[in-house]
């Protein structure tokens, strides 16, 4: 009979932050795969809980996740836990949960905290609905992408950023979404947690030696994603605006109209420009 994966939610920063249900768990398993053994043995140890710890991070995933699924179809119960907050969360976890569920392997979340939901509730931006994109990539084309996509979407985005990364990034956004509230939290639940509030250009002023693991909430646009496409195209010449739409094969008539929509112009002063 094969054993149960449990996901395993554990602090981000203060060690109180962890369920009953959580310990539980972490005292009746078989296994334990960390993300970094070293910093679950901290919290093993605070927790008085000796198990079996199994590394299993970004770089070994492929081969642990055969690994610990051949001790899962022995019928051992394995915990997956990451070095703060939860599993699969812009941490490893993925692959396993995939592959476990296609061996119809019970799996099971034990949810706890969460870094993201944690700076989102405390940030005073909107809750109601969020997009999270984790680390920005590293690819510069990708990258500019993504902040593409944090500038058009409407609803409050999330990302995560090292602190060496960090001020490159808030350069990024500032020349992407200018004076939109940005707030950026760290060292969650600890002692010196922070939140610290402003645009990017403030925000750049104000952080001078990033340290930490830094949430970075940022206000949704208040424009809809064709608005800003509007926005854009009225930054180009009339011939550029007008090669836009013949590209996308528009007859000239209506694309005179579209012009003067986009520019809030009598359509007969575009007309003017293209006789």
């Amino acid at each position: 009979m094969n054993g149960t994966l449990y996901l395993v939610a554990t602090p981000i920063g203060n060690l109180e932050d962890i369920t009953l249900r959580a310990i539980k768990t972490l005292q009746q398993v078989d296994i334990i795969a960390a993300e970094d053994t070293r910093q679950t043995l901290k919290l093993l140890n605070h927790l008085q809980i000796k198990k079996p710890l199994i590394s299993y991070h970004r770089h070994n995933e492929e081969i642990k996740t055969d690994q610990l699924i051949k001790e899962l179809e022995n019928g051992k119960n394995i915990a997956i836990v990451s070095d703060a907050g939860t599993p699969i969360i812009s941490d490893p976890g993925e692959e396993i949960v995939k592959v476990a569920l296609q061996n119809n392997i019970k799996v099971i979340p034990i949810p706890g905290p969460c870094a993201l939901i944690t700076a989102l509730i405390a940030s005073g931006i909107s809750a109601k609905e969020f997009s999270f994109f984790g680390f920005l990539p590293l690819n510069k084309k990708n990258r500019e992408e993504k902040i593409i996509q944090i500038k058009e979407d409407t609803k409050t985005s999330i990302i995560y950023e090292a602190p060496h990364k960090l001020i490159q990034t808030l350069q990024d956004l500032k020349t992407h979404i200018g004076q939109r509230k940005i707030v950026i939290a760290k060292e969650l639940t600890k002692i010196h947690e922070t939140y610290e509030k402003g645009t990017a250009e403030e925000l750049i002023q104000k952080i001078k030696e990033p340290k930490g693991e830094y949430v970075i909430i940022i206000e949704g646009s208040q424009q809809t994603k064709q608005q800003n496409v509007i926005q854009n195209l009225n930054q180009l010449s009339l011939e550029e605006h007008y090669q836009y739409y013949e590209q996308q094969g528009i007859e000239k008539k209506e694309i005179i109209k579209q012009i003067a929509k986009d520019r809030k112009v009598n359509k007969n002063e575009i007309y003017k420009q293209f006789i």
